[in-house]
């Protein structure tokens, strides 16, 4: 076999399979940089540049339901992470930054607007009178409810075009991607 044989069956390959399957974008720029830089391997963009756009597409429509609430997405993380922390839904300032990976100062920023709007409220913690824990209001357990509820099912519409097997599967593998990328 001569040198070079190997990578130009490899290559080949590539190129067929991405043209025998149904074509996205991805595919075709995956196809365009295969015809101009037919040694670079785009399998890395057939999973993480799909993965990419589909967040970019799905944002929109997961924003409009926050916007519907009168929140947006970084403020429902605040509520959200304090509905799931279970009761009395309240967590310490350093404890909310660290689940939503966000600045103390972005963290500031968020809890004062859910504070005006009286989602949230800030009460001395009763350990140390020095530190302040956020808690949930009634208020904000009802609209990160039902904000929640209609987030979820728009989103399981949007999987729709996957078996519930499919479904599965991508959980499962995403699921491995993520524990190696955080390991």
């Amino acid at each position: 076999m001569k040198p070079g044989t190997a990578s130009l069956k490899t290559r080949s390959a590539r190129k067929t399979a991405i043209l025998a399957s149904p074509h996205d974008q991805v595919d075709a720029f995956r196809a365009a940089w295969a015809r101009e830089l037919p040694d670079v391997d785009t399998e890395g963009m057939a999973i993480i540049g799909r993965a990419r756009r589909l967040t970019l597409k799905l944002r929109e429509g997961i924003e409009a339901i926050f916007a519907a609430h009168g929140i947006d997405a970084g403020e429902f993380d605040v509520i959200g992470t304090l509905l799931r922390s279970g009761t009395p839904y309240r967590l310490r300032p350093t404890e909310l930054y660290r689940s939503l990976m966000v600045s103390s100062g972005g963290l500031t920023n968020r809890l004062t607007r859910l504070e005006a709007a009286g989602l949230v409220r800030r009460v001395p913690a009763t350990a140390d009178g020095r530190s302040i824990l956020v808690e949930l209001t009634p208020a904000g357990h009802r609209l990160a409810e039902r904000a929640f509820r209609e987030d979820m099912a728009h989103e399981k519409a949007v999987l729709q075009s996957l078996s519930a097997g499919e479904r599965r599967q991508l959980a499962d593998l995403l699921r491995k991607l993520s524990l190696a990328l955080e390991a």
